[in-house]
């Protein structure tokens, strides 16, 4: 094997490929540091590049060199030929005075099948260990950028948790199990080539484990402490969330390092001698048993440190009635897990002692030497570890079954406590506020005046609908692309009905148009059109969320392409809109749809926008970009992209410059990977001021909101979420001309922030720093609430004994969207919760699990000073008071509603029931809900609103619109012939659900 790789033609191979893994490599490092360069935060990647290349070299070098020089030690201490037998006493008798120089085997030797059942066992347990740390490696080493979050998941500190699920592997994966087999081959062929080839791949596979897990290292050493510590050992929190981690990942690179050493050398140990060949392993020798000894000692010690690591891991039990350590893990688990570290480390010690001393070891030559006197060997330690082992797997289970479970309540009321004190503590619901809301007040026409603002932005368009609209009428080409439409608030002047123009607050459905570059003609796929002609997108539309247009669809505030006086203008409603809604520059080369990179400023240009059956074409004049008119850059970025196109191409210019990582999504995770992001991006159209005070060409922005989460929160409760701990502590926003990144931060209080703002002190920025056009538009994130009033279906229970019987447990009412049952969303509302100007918050119901009634609402505040604040609104449990189930119910089982109903679906189309929103009055203490029907056809789907439901008190009411349906309840003088009135008394036969 050596003299097949000493080879003239195999060593000019492996030059070539460490040439082109080397260029690889070195492309990768300077495209990279371009990239960070042109968005201004070169910083921060040399900064994360040298703390990843430390870690890798540190990690390699140290584990390199401690395998292979504990091989190299093992190969000179190895049986060179068949050992002699030591000499009967007799022989040692008659031979005493005659010194001996002889080393013999000091254990007891191994039979072939037994020889083989270890070593075939420690080679599968190689094979395993090599998939295990490789998989580990893979993760953190290949991002799905699709995910919110992308920072890797720790590794289970001890690699023998892993070795059932491994073993399962085998029989699903054919090469994993040719990996196991191929390494127990060659390992009895060419142990000692292929242990140290091992060695190699070994260390490598830890430095990049190490060196992936750059973030956990670097909060460990940047750690801000929490203003708390925890219930169960006094420790501030920051040693769960910054240090536990550090620890657990050293665990996991020095258990993985030991136990292969240990293996490794006793494996050419067991070959060595010909034993093989011999059909036995004759026996360790002292030094043999010695080098074994420390070896053992440093995996013991780490084990040790497991245990010692679990006695934390126990504050993330599962084991009891709630989430955190239970009254079996305080008072089983802890000490035995405490015991059972004090017995490893001082096995590690023993082993230790014994390896250096060799106890009973005297020079060789001396007389005392060929006495061979048997080496100490003390079972007990071993013993007493194994019952701690096994104490800890059965006792726990019966001290839980037979002490615990029956008097569980008295039991575990102090950790219930816990758990429900600081899970709320960890997602925020601590600072909620909480009012009691009667649902039982009357409302009138003058008050629908003074709450005129909430009514007009009651959202009747949803997203869904209004989107197929869109496609239908507003993609004019078909490489255009609505992938999203958002709700936002903007402050716009209307004039209605030849009335004085109105400046108020309106809540719109913002839809970017976006260009999908796969929906381009199979024919039209070049490499010129995918890279230098279709480059961006262009525009968005923009219309109320109350407003409809002639034949039912919605009407556009901004829509389509092109005006009778401006080409490339988009077109908007009145002159009052234009003013009202800045449209400059509305191209999108940095959107949630661009994914594939272009170059610009090229001999080509790139195609605009299309004008009646024509294509107007411009070139791009932004600062995003990379110059690449030398041949040098070309070369690196042909290497990186894997596009050797870019070097033939005749179309560059030396002001060429090239646009890659356009995807905002992946844009952000590149730059800041250890913060969690928001699944909704979306689109502002604003003016924005720069220093010399006047507007920027660019107009549009992308703003994400990004949290900073840790599943290490002692006693809080994750729920089916990875993470026990949030905070929406970033605004990001980005320039979607440009390209240009902005961190805001919104919440300074928060530990992991203040952490991360002293790693990186340049890539954040606090929110007094965004232009106030911009912090207008900011909102509270659906991806949070959600997370929090999951939460709080459970954790608003604050005393033990209701939380432990589950007497007041919420849930999320279920909805008919269309012909499917689905929980009800969160929605944006335009309202005033006190005598306060409207606010934009976000709101959710509740109702209890056992009933349909409503119980709670909750409301997160979106505007100024308020931002994050919170309200529970919670109804008298008294009162019955309709939830939306029941509402739904009423609506469906009315005989005139429901036969309409019936009547459009049997004419080629089917009716869509849109989201049914409850509307809460606060001042008047009432309830409105309100419910869209859409029409669809069933082929060429062009949704359209078609009615209008409202439910007040003891009124179903169905019309054309919503102020008519309002005044059939207000205004009854002013009813429409067309509207359906309902009264749930007569209602016969109507079956009212139970609450």
């Amino acid at each position: 094997m050596v003299k097949l790789l000493t080879h003239p033609l195999i060593k000019l191979i492996s030059l070539l490929i460490g040439v082109w893994l080397g260029f690889e490599a070195l492309s990768h490092v300077i495209i990279e540091g371009l990239w960070f360069q042109e968005i201004g935060y070169l910083g921060t990647y040399l900064k994360r590049l040298f703390c990843q290349f430390a870690l890798w070299g540190v990690t390699t070098s140290f584990s390199l060199w401690f395998l292979w020089g504990n091989l190299h030690q093992a190969k000179i201490l190895q049986w060179n030929g068949v050992p002699e037998t030591p000499p009967s006493a007799k022989k040692r008798r008659r031979e005493r005075a005659k010194p001996s120089s002889q080393v013999f085997p000091e254990s007891r030797p191994i039979k072939l099948f037994g020889l083989l059942l270890v070593v075939f066992g420690l080679g599968g347990l190689m094979g395993l260990m090599l998939i295990y740390y490789s998989q580990v490696a893979y993760t953190v080493w290949t991002p799905d950028l699709t995910l919110p979050n992308i920072t890797p998941p720790l590794p289970s500190p001890f690699f023998f948790n892993s070795v059932p699920e491994l073993l399962s592997q085998l029989s699903k994966h054919l090469l994993k199990l040719g990996v196991v087999a191929g390494i127990i081959i060659f390992m009895l062929i060419n142990p000692q080539f292929w242990l140290k080839t091992m060695a190699i791949l070994f260390s490598l596979v830890f430095g990049l484990v190490l060196s992936g897990n750059w973030t956990r290292i670097l909060q460990y050493f940047q750690s801000t402490p929490f203003s708390e510590v925890d219930p169960q050992f006094g420790r501030n929190l920051s040693f769960y969330v910054f240090k536990l981690p550090f620890w657990e990942l050293l665990n996991f690179w020095l258990g993985g390092l030991f136990l292969y050493g240990f293996i490794a050398v006793s494996l050419i140990y067991l070959l060595s001698g010909k034993s093989l060949s011999q059909g036995k392993f004759p026996g360790f020798s002292r030094d043999q048993l010695c080098h074994l000894y420390i070896l053992g000692s440093f995996l013991m010690s780490i084990v040790g440190l497991y245990h010692w690591l679990a006695r934390y891991q126990l504050l993330y039990s599962t084991r009891g009635v709630v989430f955190g350590a239970s009254y079996t893990d305080v008072h089983v688990a802890l000490p035995l897990d405490t015991m059972a570290a004090i017995a490893a480390i001082s096995i590690a010690f023993w082993l230790f002692i014994k390896g250096i001393t060799g106890w009973g070891k005297y020079p060789k030559g001396s007389l005392k030497y060929s006495a061979l006197p048997r080496l100490p060997f003390s079972r007990l330690p071993f013993i007493l570890y194994l019952t701690i082992l096994l104490s800890i797997l059965f006792i726990t289970e019966g001290v839980q079954s037979f002490v615990v479970e029956p008097n569980e309540l008295a039991r575990e009321q102090p950790y219930i406590e816990r758990t429900i004190a600081l899970t709320r503590r960890a997602f925020d619901l601590d600072k909620i506020s909480i009012e009691t809301f009667n649902g039982t007040g009357t409302l009138t026409d003058k008050d629908l005046e003074k709450n005129r603002l909430t009514i007009n932005n009651i959202r009747l368009w949803d997203s869904r609908p209004l989107l197929e609209t869109n496609r239908q009428l507003q993609q004019i080409r078909l490489y255009y692309k609505f992938l999203d439409a958002d709700i936002d608030r903007y402050t716009i002047s209307t004039e209605i009905d030849g009335q004085k123009p109105i400046t108020a607050k309106q809540q719109v459905l913002i839809a970017p148009r976006e260009l999908d570059y796969n929906a381009v003609p199979q024919q039209a796929k070049t490499w010129v059109n995918q890279h230098l002609i279709y480059t961006h997108g262009y525009g968005f539309t923009l219309s109320p969320v109350n407003r409809v247009d002639q034949g039912g669809l919605p009407f556009y505030f901004v829509q389509n392409i092109g005006t009778e006086s401006n080409e490339g203008e988009l077109q908007t409603a009145s002159s009052l809109i234009r003013d009202s809604i800045p449209i400059d520059n509305p191209r999108i080369y940095f959107g949630e749809s661009t994914d594939t990179y272009i170059m610009t400023n090229t001999e080509v240009k790139e195609l605009d926008y299309p004008s009646g059956q024509d294509n107007v074409y411009n070139v791009y004049d932004g600062r995003g970009g990379i110059n690449i008119g030398s041949w040098g850059k070309r070369l690196l970025f042909a290497a990186y992209l894997k596009d050797w196109q870019m070097l033939f191409t005749r179309n560059f210019t030396g002001d060429t410059r090239l646009i890659f990582r356009r995807n905002i999504n992946h844009r952000i995770r590149k730059l800041a990977p250890f913060l969690r992001f928001d699944r909704d991006p979306y689109l502002v159209t604003a003016e924005v001021k720069n220093d010399s005070n006047s507007p920027k060409k660019t107009t549009l922005y992308w703003i994400i909101d990004a949290y900073t989460t840790s599943d290490r929160y002692p006693y809080s409760d994750p729920g089916d979420r990875n993470f026990n701990y949030i905070r929406n502590s970033v605004k990001i926003v980005i320039d979607a001309y440009n390209g240009d990144m902005n961190f805001y931060i919104v919440d300074p209080s928060d530990p992991l922030t203040q952490s991360w703002s002293e790693i990186f002190p340049n890539l954040f920025t606090d929110l007094t720093e965004m232009p106030s056009t911009l912090k207008a538009h900011i909102r509270y994130p659906k991806d949070l609430f959600n997370t929090q009033s999951e939460r709080l279906l459970t954790y608003h229970m604050g005393d033990p004994q209701v939380f432990y019987n589950r007497e007041d447990q919420w849930r999320i009412p279920q909805e008919i969207y269309g012909e499917k049952q689905q929980p009800i969303e969160p929605y944006y509302l335009l309202m005033s919760l006190t005598n306060d100007a409207q606010e934009f918050m976000l709101f959710t119901v509740y109702t209890p699990t056992s009933r349909n009634n409503l119980i709670a609402g909750l409301f997160a505040r979106s505007d100024g000073d308020n931002y994050g604040k919170m309200l529970l609104f919670q109804l008298p449990k008294q009162r019955v008071i309709y939830g939306p189930e029941q509402v739904e119910a009423l609506i469906n089982q009315d005989p005139v509603i429901s036969q309409q109903i019936s009547l459009w679906n049997r004419q080629g189309s089917r009716v869509i029931q849109g989201n049914l929103l409850v509307i809460p009055f606060f001042t008047e203490q009432s309830l409105l809900y309100v419910e869209p029907l859409y029409l669809e056809a069933e082929q060429n789907s062009l949704p359209t609103l078609a009615r209008v439901i409202v439910v007040y008190e003891n009124q179903i009411i169905m019309a054309k619109t919503l102020n008519e349906a309002l005044d059939s309840i207000f205004k009854p003088s002013e009813i429409n012939p067309s509207t359906i009135i309902r009264k749930l008394e007569e209602n016969d036969g109507i079956i009212i659900p139970e609450s």
